[in-house]
């Protein structure tokens, strides 16, 4: 499958119509791998306040469809995690940052986080949206939390996606299981659309800014 991707591919999110934030995609492609960093930045705000603030970056190494290694940070509105993932032969060596739980009534923990070591299958790949092939797979890796989510993948059919300029015309994919959430790929195999709820119910929209 040929790389269907420029050097950046941009999203603008939204919930209930209202911005709030950019995923964006950069991509480079040298001595015969891809580089892929990820950085999305989200923050809900009401009256001036922010209410609820999300970061998190991700850089990938590819070699053709073989994902190699990766290293994500991830802020959740305060808790942090981080992940470091290793492709070899017979598995996938992966290091993640488990927060420590929050007390009761919901103060910071004073304890420390821990880190973890697993070994996932080899032929796991991670949850990072823009690589179709993952609409085939039962378990991605998580990236943000280091773990396996397991998912069932339905094809709805196509539909008309919007972008900023236009519209074009996408397979929709819908996602259970541990992650729960649509998206869009269009006849180049690339990531045009993603649909999800969010923790209270509203709706967060990606819009393609292209």
């Amino acid at each position: 499958m040929d790389f269907p991707y420029g050097s950046s591919h941009i999203f603008a999110v939204y919930r209930k119509g209202e911005l709030i934030g950019h995923h964006a995609l950069r991509f480079r492609h040298e001595d015969g791998k891809q580089y892929v960093a990820t950085s999305l930045d989200l923050a809900v705000k009401a009256l001036g306040v922010t209410l609820f603030r999300y970061n998190y970056r991700c850089h990938e190494v590819w070699e053709g469809s073989t994902f190699l290694r990766l290293e994500s940070e991830a802020n959740d509105n305060g808790t942090k995690y981080a992940v470091k993932a290793e492709h070899s032969a017979s598995a996938v060596a992966v290091d993640r940052l488990e927060p420590a739980a929050s007390s009761p009534g919901g103060q910071e923990s004073v304890q420390p986080a821990t880190e973890v070591r697993d070994k996932l299958p080899a032929g796991i790949l991670p949850s990072t949206h823009w690589n179709r092939l993952q609409v085939e797979q039962s378990a991605l890796l998580n990236t943000q939390y280091g773990t396996i989510s397991k998912i069932k993948v339905s094809v709805v059919g196509q539909e008309a996606v919007k972008t900023v300029t236009h519209t074009l015309t996408a397979t929709r994919y819908d996602y259970t299981g541990d992650l729960r959430f649509s998206q869009w790929f269009d006849d180049r195999n690339r990531w045009v659309k993603a649909s999800f709820p969010a923790p209270d119910g509203s709706i967060i929209d990606y819009i393609l800014q292209e």
